[in-house]
């Protein structure tokens, strides 16, 4: 990769690899209308208005900008149903980066996640993986399967120096793998780039030695490569035995040893879509009728050939340094503003974004009273930004209806890829920055409406008293008539 170094020291600053071609205009309201708009969407970020943000930082999921080369490529797209050339193309494209003969189409992630929990999870099966993701975790128990969470302990620590804090313990894979049996693990499922834990990543050796444990036992691997690129990024970087291999090296030296690799292209490629790919020819047979079944045809899976062609053209800029480091080095850059501040930051920086710990950040607030949740609110009232909330709002309840609280409480401010300018990310640290000095103001959320399965994404909460009013008066004093 690149390394460019500013003359004057005071200014080392990220250095975009991209100009920018195309804009969109933003809507900041005013901190009175934030918090309208806020209660119009049940506190819950996921329901405010797109026109309503400032600076969206929600997800990295399908919002990535695209290349020039990606569009381009959007003209050229075979609409025909069947023996559609855009296909073919993305087959040798997946051949190219994945190393695998065969490929299967969804029109996202969690569309694979539902083809693997039903064609391979059976009632009373355990699926061990290094940390759970919504979604995925909703399909298996909807099979009458559990999760199994097996990520080292530094994993679950908010600060450490541990570069790989997503890896497996392999060492307790082992020991469930021995206590409940072989014939009741399905598949190990190893998760790149965690997400509940703050976009956190594996090193190589640890996810070979996971599909190795997989082949001794007959289980099969499973890698979910949604978030593959940053953890390319950070294996090229960090580990010592990747850093004189090459991104395509490091991508085939993981991949080769996998049973079966599934992902989304609204994360992976930055287009809209996702693929189940593998060289087993048997295992892809099994899963092949539950694509005209749930999906689409064959040849399209439920995506739409534009995003398929932008997905071919996307999966080969994932094998591009330059490419694939400038969300990463925004990213750390973002937290050290905000953890030399003394905002409590999830550490070493991860992948996806930002994440700043609730528990910490709001200490002493209850679990039962979402902190996660409330300072997300909090932060749009302070700066029209939205996060999302990681923490107890987004697991889902114990079949007894107790709450299941999360292990962490995380807000993550996600940097879509090639969105956003330095200034605004230096924006966004300024207002987590005031926010953090009026933290004392910050009150918690409860339930109004709460749906069954993954609340997070539809559930109404209400504040527990004025607090919000408190904030956005305190705002109005500090900025006066600035937005």
């Amino acid at each position: 990769m690149a390394t460019v170094k500013f003359y004057k020291s005071e200014e080392q600053v990220p250095l975009e690899m991209h100009k920018v071609r195309v804009v969109q205009k933003l809507y900041l309201p005013t901190v009175e209308e934030r918090v309208k708009k806020l209660a119009e969407a049940g506190n819950n970020t996921f329901l405010l208005q797109n026109r309503d943000v400032f600076m969206d930082m929600l997800t990295d999921s399908g919002v990535n900008a695209m290349s020039d080369n990606q569009v381009a490529a959007m003209m050229q797209a075979d609409d025909s149903y069947a023996g559609s050339e855009t296909c073919n193309r993305l087959m040798k494209v997946i051949k190219e980066v994945f190393g695998t003969e065969y490929f299967l189409p969804a029109h996202q992630g969690r569309a694979c996640e539902n083809i693997l929990a039903e064609t391979f999870v059976k009632p009373g099966d355990v699926v061990p993986m290094n940390f759970h993701f919504t979604t995925t975790k909703a399909h298996i128990t909807r099979k009458g399967g559990s999760v199994a969470e097996l990520i080292r302990h530094e994993g679950l620590l908010p600060q450490s120096d541990n570069p790989f804090k997503g890896n497996f313990d392999i060492p307790a894979l082992e020991k469930l793998i021995e206590e409940v049996g072989a014939d009741h693990v399905p598949f190990v499922r190893i998760e790149a780039g965690t997400n509940l834990v703050g976009g956190q990543p594996l090193s190589l050796e640890n996810m070979l030695q996971v599909a190795e444990v997989c082949k001794k036992n007959g289980i099969l691997s499973v890698l979910d490569a949604s978030l593959l690129q940053d953890n390319l990024y950070f294996m090229k970087t960090r580990e010592e035995a990747c850093k004189n291999m090459t991104i395509k090296e490091i991508m085939r030296t993981l991949c080769e040893k996998m049973d079966l690799i599934y992902f989304s292209s609204r994360k992976l490629g930055f287009a809209r879509g996702g693929a189940i790919v593998s060289n087993n020819e048997k295992l892809i047979l099994k899963m092949k009728e539950y694509i005209p079944l749930y999906e689409g045809f064959l040849t399209y899976g439920g995506m739409e050939v534009r995003s398929m062609e932008a997905m071919a053209v996307g999966l080969l800029e994932t094998l591009d340094e330059e490419i694939i480091n400038q969300g990463p080095i925004f990213i750390e850059y973002l937290v050290k503003e905000l953890n030399d501040y003394g905002v409590p930051m999830i550490l070493p920086a991860g992948g996806l974004g930002a994440h700043i710990n609730a528990m910490e950040f709001l200490k002493g607030m209850p679990q039962s009273q979402y902190p996660a949740g409330a300072l997300a609110t909090a932060l749009y009232i302070a700066g029209g930004i939205r996060g999302m909330e990681r923490g107890s709002l987004s697991e889902q309840r114990n079949p007894d209806g107790s709450e299941n609280y999360a292990e962490m409480e995380l807000v993550r401010l996600a940097c879509p890829r090639r969105v956003f300018t330095l200034s605004q990310i230096k924006y966004c640290a300024d207002r987590v920055k005031w926010l953090y000095d009026n933290r004392h103001l910050i009150g918690g959320l409860k339930w109004v409406e709460e749906p069954d399965v993954l609340r997070f994404f539809f559930g109404k909460l209400t504040p527990i008293g004025d607090w919000q009013e408190k904030l956005a008066a305190k705002f109005r004093e500090d900025f006066g008539d600035s937005l």
